[in-house]
């Protein structure tokens, strides 16, 4: 008889862990499979990182040197977003949204149209495993750009992308500057994600949410320092989309036992637990999970109402289909 989650948890059955569905809302394609995968791919062992970098820099220092140079080519990017689409699968992901960036076109000779036709077609090979729903990337410094702004406007017309997300070096735009972007991609029925809140604090989370009109935060765990942010959070259901050893590993937080998670979480606010950059932090949702659960954070039946509750919140349509 199969484990249930709660038993999976507490007896360390990892296999039972993986069978149990779950979401992934936080990935990032291209660094979206586990590096043991591109190892194989390139026939050599890559560096790994440190055990601690220092914040979003140190992991694009390490990122710039160690991995971007095998990236740099359409055949390793697509191969790499396979990659993951099957890394999630094994891993029990039933649903899979997974931000890629709109300087993707570049690999392309027809710009965007490629980017879709490639990520299309893999949605709709791996649909009986998987929703993969594709998310439109946006880096911040592209605010300063008016031909990836330009690009970004092309691609919400296209009516593909299901989620907008904003991210990279918070100082490098003001939300203001993709208010207009944000206000098209609404319209346009998208689901509103920005990364805010992973290294300031909450009172920028708060503004960026209404702001930009977010349903869901990546990261966002700036906001358990403030009572006042997270209470209004929790009262207005917006969703911190959180990354527990991306956050450690970028020194956002100290350890895992004292992640703010477990504040977020007894005060209200909904979170889910996810990957963020499998390549970096080779972690899957169900190594996260356990994670959390042999760190302290949670007990085993909290990380499976978070889990459910997860599911519940985005699968809607199948969720009848599932057994949870």
């Amino acid at each position: 008889m199969e484990l249930s989650f709660v038993d999976a948890l507490t007896e360390d059955d990892t296999d039972a862990l993986r069978a149990a569905p779950k979401v992934d809302l936080h990935c990032h394609a291209y660094f979206s499979t586990r590096r043991r995968n591109l190892e194989t791919r390139l026939g050599c062992r890559l560096e790994p990182p440190p055990a601690k970098m220092n914040k979003l820099g140190g992991m694009i220092v390490y990122a710039m040197d160690v991995l971007d140079p095998h990236l740099r080519n359409r055949e390793t990017i697509e191969f790499v977003v396979e990659a993951a689409v099957r890394d999630a699968i094994e891993d029990g992901v039933v649903v899979l949204e997974m931000s890629i960036d709109v300087r993707r076109a570049a690999y392309y000779t027809d710009g965007l149209a490629g980017v879709v036709r490639h990520i299309g077609a893999l949605a709709a090979r791996y649909r009986p495993q998987i929703s993969f729903r594709p998310e439109l990337g946006i880096p911040r410094q592209a605010a300063a750009d008016p031909e990836l702004v330009s690009r970004a406007h092309e691609a919400i017309e296209l009516g593909f992308f299901q989620s907008i997300d904003l991210y990279d070096h918070q100082e490098a735009c003001e939300p203001e500057a993709v208010e207009p972007l944000y206000a098209k991609a609404g319209a346009a029925g998208m689901k509103l994600k920005a990364h805010v809140g992973e290294f300031g604090g909450g009172e920028e989370v708060r503004r960026t949410v209404e702001l930009l009109g977010l349903e869901e935060v990546q990261h966002g765990i700036g906001a358990a320092e403030s009572v006042e942010v997270m209470h209004w959070l929790a009262e207005n259901r917006i969703r911190l989309n959180v990354c527990p050893t991306s956050n450690v590993m970028l020194d956002a937080v100290s350890e895992l036992a004292c992640h703010p998670i477990r504040l977020l979480y007894d005060s209200g606010v909904p979170v889910t637990i996810n990957s963020d950059d499998p390549m970096i932090f080779d972690q899957s949702v169900s190594d996260e999970y356990r994670n959390l659960y042999q760190a302290g954070v949670f007990s085993a039946d909290e990380l499976d109402d978070i889990r459910r509750t997860s599911l519940d919140g985005v699968v809607n349509r199948v969720a009848n289909n599932l057994e949870l």
